[in-house]
């Protein structure tokens, strides 16, 4: 699969495309992630469209380890305005939701929204895949997690890394296709429930998903896997991060989803020449 149907929008992904990262959050792991004021917000959205983001995601919850549960309302009250807002000023930009609530999934669809960035891949509130299966022109994002944000990080441990994540794709995937959803993407969910050593490894061998044949989003920035290895923290991590974002495309990756735009473009563009020479 080389192109989305983003309601009618269509991206096409034979080249590597970024998906910058929005957080309607006041407790994100990235400070720099965090808009909650609505010029701070289209600021933040400009840049990152002009530095080369084909997908805005925006999320209303942190789903870093241990962060606390945040309740349906506060959610919908941080994610919705901030969609429309988007929506509103950048109307040709491709939304996405990143949320794991079939409310505030389908509010977002009706806000602008014309991605949905699921990390739970239905397993918390099933009622989620409804809304996927009534909006056929939503792409949605496949994401693989071990547990939930608040107990995923308590020693994950798998029969087999990379057996254990295909054979959940090879059954989500069964279930989206007798749901007629055609815009899969899948997430291999780096930090959700697998160790430093895990990351790296499903880093390494992220192309055996391939086989699979749809696009792959590689979510790496500015994660722990850097900066706990590099003994440093996330503000410190970029360059560690934009290391990783060269093994993903390496690796077969089609979407980056990154805190910085700008060096992601930077990384894509380097990619590419040593593709043509």
């Amino acid at each position: 699969m080389t192109s989305l149907n983003c309601r009618g929008k269509l991206l096409d992904l034979s080249t590597p495309k970024i998906m910058g990262i929005l957080n309607s959050t006041p407790d994100s792991f990235v400070a720099s992630s965090r808009v909650q004021q609505q010029d701070e917000l289209l600021r933040q959205a400009e840049k990152m469209l002009q530095a080369g983001a084909s997908i805005l995601d925006i999320g209303g919850v942190s789903t870093r380890p241990n962060a606390a549960q945040v309740p349906v309302e506060e959610e919908l009250r941080r994610v919705i305005p901030a969609i429309e807002l988007l929506h509103q000023h950048f109307p040709s930009a491709i939304l996405s939701v990143d949320t794991f609530e079939p409310v505030v999934a389908e509010a977002a669809i009706s806000a602008g929204a014309s991605i949905l960035n699921d990390i739970s891949a239905w397993n918390i509130n099933e009622e989620l895949l409804k809304v996927v299966e009534r909006h056929q022109n939503i792409p949605y994002i496949l994401m693989h997690m071990q547990g939930i944000p608040q107990n995923m990080q308590q020693n994950p441990t798998y029969r087999d890394l990379l057996v254990d994540i295909m054979d959940f794709f090879i059954e989500k995937i069964g279930i989206l296709k007798q749901k007629k959803i055609k815009d899969i993407v899948l997430d291999v969910g780096f930090g959700f429930g697998k160790t430093i050593d895990q990351n790296y490894n499903l880093l390494q061998n992220m192309h055996v998903f391939q086989t699979l044949g749809f696009p792959i989003l590689a979510g790496v920035s500015r994660k722990s896997m850097i900066w706990k290895l590099l003994k440093t923290t996330p503000a410190a991590a970029l360059n560690g991060t934009s290391v990783l974002h060269l093994v993903a495309l390496q690796q077969g990756a089609s979407i980056l989803r990154v805190h910085d735009v700008a060096e992601a473009q930077e990384v894509i563009t380097i990619w590419q020449q040593l593709r043509r020479v």
